[in-house]
């Protein structure tokens, strides 16, 4: 029934805009222009000129036929040009792919085949691997791409340029957009980024420009950050945009400090150059910074300095690390989330009572995953077959579930394992975990054995599919294995063939020749692998095994 306030009081340009983080660099540009934007080792950027340098890759995007829904992956370090693609792709209505630098030539290909990328941004530190991806993706999959080549002049390494555009050049030859504008329907992507999920194939997560806006503003509510904050990068920027926080420091006028490589001592010396107030990143770069020499840390915290605080996801935080950076002043804030919900989506948030418990029982509350960011809708913990929420006893276990706005719009080109995902009208993490009496969830089990290695997800499908292509291989189950370093890392359990003399250190070359770096087992093992009566693995079981061996300290 239409009533009087359905009467004339529709929307219009004065009343109604689509929510898009690419506003907050506009203002951020017109209020604060003249305030540092973004230090990168000699490189100084305000507010206004990092605008005007987005303004111009936008537009020379738009030149190169760049348009609404048309894809741009980037495969770049923490510099400035991952910052400003942050800012210039979504300003066309076009989806960012950032590329993980980690991954190998053929799963690239892939995924920008699958993205359907029509340009790419490299920076010539990656030319290896990128040239023989664009072999891949030419060769295999028939597509072309327009490569754009950046040679950051914090690199003196190796590297060609493989494209027939420069980055510096390009941006010179273009005059600045007059605005960066965003869309007209907040729904449209922003971004897909490539996650391996539960099931081993990878699945290309399209988020909204709306679920992008209220998360970078729910970074900031969540870790009440004020104007201006000084950010460091070492989170890398392919993880999920940044877990939001490209678009969270321009909301706040604040400055990016970036990073090209992540290491205990570059880390602490831009920390106390440029008097870093606020960081992000997985538990083995926490723990970094635990273990470097007390010399390098010194004049970073303590009497006269700005409190620094990080903020840790990934795997959850070992009880050492949460109580290590207490100990060194540093002030740790625990989220939780998935690529599916933009990064994180839940927190720990400390309750001023918490300050009067132990040191050890603050370790503990810091160690659960929490409660719902501010701007979405709902977090729970739900049975897995019958949708019914567990009870808060700390007790019973389900499945994390999320909905609201900062969920994403589906996995690209795969309407089956969207539906599965959404079922019940909730996003399934896959999580199995419990809630405390305080209304906190904390995680118990992974229902799908992803092992988070590093910050990064490892699927130990993907894994078991490399030692199954080794002919010796009869059967191989991969878990992980708990490492003070890393997290997790994944180990291998090998049955043979009957006769075959193949070597641990055979199985982990054979791994090296078909995957990451990063998801080759550290460890193999041959024994018997456990079985119910339908020969399927028990997982499980492994696991306990695995645990008797206790914490590696990584490599």
């Amino acid at each position: 029934m239409t009533t009087i306030y359905d009467q004339g009081l529709g929307k219009n340009a004065a009343n109604f805009a689509a929510m898009s983080p690419v506003s907050f660099v506009e203002r951020s540009a017109e209020v604060f222009g003249d305030l540092p934007a973004l230090i990168h080792g000699r490189r100084r950027s305000t507010w206004r000129e990092l605008r005007d340098r987005s303004a111009r890759l936008a537009a020379a995007l738009r030149h190169l036929g760049v348009g609404r829904m048309d894809t741009v992956s980037v495969m770049l370090p923490n510099t400035p040009e991952m910052v400003e693609a942050h800012y210039a792709v979504p300003a066309l209505n076009a989806v960012l792919n950032t590329l993980n630098t980690r991954l190998d030539a053929p799963l690239l290909a892939w995924q920008m085949h699958h993205c359907e990328t029509r340009v790419l941004i490299t920076d010539r530190e990656y030319a290896p691997t990128v040239a023989k991806a664009l072999r891949f993706l030419r060769d295999d999959h028939g597509r072309e791409v327009i490569v754009i080549d950046v040679a950051d002049s914090e690199y003196t390494g190796p590297g060609e340029l493989l494209g027939a555009h420069e980055y510096e050049a390009l941006l010179a030859a273009h005059a600045p957009l007059a605005r960066l504008e965003g869309p007209q329907d907040e729904w449209d992507a922003i971004a897909v980024s490539y996650t391996s999920g539960t099931t081993g194939d990878p699945k290309g997560v399209v988020t909204h420009h709306r679920g992008a806006y209220l998360n970078a503003v729910s970074n900031a509510a969540t870790w009440t950050m004020p104007h201006f904050p000084v950010y460091l990068w070492t989170l890398p920027m392919f993880h999920c945009n940044g877990w939001c926080f490209p678009w969270t420091v321009a909301m706040l006028g604040g400055t990016h400090v970036c990073l090209r490589s992540v290491a205990a001592q570059p880390i602490l010396e831009a920390m106390r150059e440029h008097s870093v107030d606020h960081y992000c990143a997985a538990p083995i770069v926490h723990n970094l910074l635990i273990a470097a020499p007390a010399e390098m840390r010194s004049g970073i915290s303590g009497e006269g300095r700005k409190k620094v605080r990080g903020m840790v996801a990934g795997a959850a935080p070992p009880a050492s690390m949460i109580e290590g950076m207490a100990l060194l002043g540093f002030d740790i804030t625990h989220v939780y989330g998935l690529t599916e919900v933009y990064g994180p989506a839940a927190v720990a948030v400390k309750r001023d009572s918490w300050a009067a418990e132990s040191l050890s029982e603050q370790t503990r509350l810091n160690g659960r995953q929490g409660v719902r960011y501010a701007l979405q809708e709902g977090m729970t913990v739900m049975s897995i077959d019958g949708m019914v929420e567990a009870p808060a006893d700390g007790q019973t276990m389900g499945e994390i579930m999320f909905r609201g706005n900062i969920v994403m719009k589906g996995y690209l080109k795969n309407p089956a394992a969207t539906e599965k995902a959404f079922v019940g009208g909730w996003f399934h993490t896959g999580d199995l975990a419990v809630i405390e009496p305080d209304r906190y969830v904390k995680i118990k089990d992974r229902s799908k054995d992803i092992i988070i290695s590093g910050g990064e997800n490892i699927s130990s499908l993907e894994v078991e599919d490399a030692l199954y292509r080794h002919p010796d291989v009869v059967t191989c189950a991969v878990v992980a294995k708990p490492d003070d370093k890393w997290g997790e890392t994944p180990v291998a359990f090998v049955e043979l063939r009957a006769g075959a003399q193949v070597t641990p250190t055979e199985l982990v070359a054979h791994c090296k020749s078909l995957l990451a770096g990063y998801k080759v087992p550290r460890e193999v093992r041959f024994e018997d692998i456990p079985k119910t009566s339908t020969g399927k693995i028990q997982k499980f079981t492994l696991r306990e095994r695995a645990l008797l061996h206790g914490h590696g300290g990584g490599e």
